[in-house]
């Protein structure tokens, strides 16, 4: 690896770090519990360092993983999308993390990082990042919806006024169920393969997003974890986290690298709710709260006046 390409990849890493910490931090400050953390290695090479919060107050399950897996060759995943990346040496870094909420009114949240240089002699080296996160409420809130979007488009605006509109965007067409016909949530935002503006741009434009998600997501938290409810809005909580497992499994792309390049399986499925439920053929009432969640799972511009 020559000494540019370090230094940057190192660069990344102190920073998804310290981003890992504060996350934690900041979570669980309002859960009042603590994430316990373990450390793996992967016997291929790199390994990473895994935070879960089990049975909190407010946080039933939650995950914020960091993670840099490196090897000599791509795995199918990324060469089908890159085919360029085929035999090519590789260091792959990020903090993924979801959380699942114990209180119905409070959605579930995800945020992903991430970092990629592909290398191979005499070659320039090809590298990118990814990013973004969204939110799944099961009882959605407008106003906590506008904050969301309002956060993301504050952290893209000093990026160009178009940034934030094509991420939403990216992010609503990723986070689509289509056996479902109707979007994971509420949205926000999704970029892959970002290396126009060379290291330093996309690195600080990376860093805008990662640093977004705790302002997005904290004040939500704080104010819907005690709001009263009762095994009704529970059980319909319990029926929409199916479409959350549907989704990671069938569809996640980030699952399907972690699992193709041996990563933890236990950190790469940390993702998953504690308890789900699935029902056949299950059609909420009309008029009720539940039925008007399918007012909000499509694609739609949030911060319309």
């Amino acid at each position: 690896m020559s000494t540019t390409a370090h230094q940057q990849l190192e660069s990344v890493k102190a920073w998804l770090l310290s981003l890992q910490d504060r996350i934690c931090d900041g979570l669980s400050a309002i859960d009042g519990g603590q994430f316990t953390e373990e450390s793996w290695q992967r016997e291929a090479g790199g390994g990473g360092r895994t935070r879960v919060m089990e049975g909190g107050a407010a946080i039933e399950k939650g995950g914020v993983n960091f993670s840099h897996v490196y090897g000599d060759e791509m795995p199918a995943s990324a060469t089908a999308h890159r085919p360029e990346l085929a035999g090519r040496r590789f260091n792959a870094m990020g903090v993924s993390l979801v959380i699942h909420p114990r209180n119905p009114y409070a959605p579930t949240s995800h945020a992903n990082v991430r970092f990629f240089i592909a290398e191979a002699d005499g070659q320039e080296p090809i590298w990118w990042f990814g990013g973004g996160f969204d939110l799944t409420p099961y009882y959605p809130f407008d106003e906590d919806i506008v904050h969301w979007h309002q956060t993301a488009k504050d952290a893209c605006d000093p990026f160009g006024e178009q940034v934030y509109a094509d991420y939403k965007k990216w992010c609503d067409d990723y986070f689509y169920l289509k056996h479902r016909n109707e979007t994971r949530g509420v949205g926000g935002l999704f970029f892959d393969d970002l290396n126009e503006g060379g290291f330093d741009h996309c690195f600080a434009l990376t860093q805008s997003v990662g640093e977004s998600y705790l302002p997005a997501y904290a004040p939500i938290l704080a104010k819907r974890k005690d709001e009263p409810y009762t095994e009704r809005e529970r059980d319909f909580q319990l029926y929409r986290r199916g479409r959350y497992v549907e989704f990671n499994l069938v569809f996640d792309r980030g699952t399907l690298f972690g699992l193709q390049t041996g990563g933890r399986t236990e950190s790469i499925l940390m993702s998953l709710p504690p308890l789900v439920t699935w029902k056949y053929n299950y059609i909420p009432e009309a008029g009720t709260a539940e039925a008007r969640l399918s007012d909000y799972l499509m694609a739609k511009n949030w911060l319309a006046t």
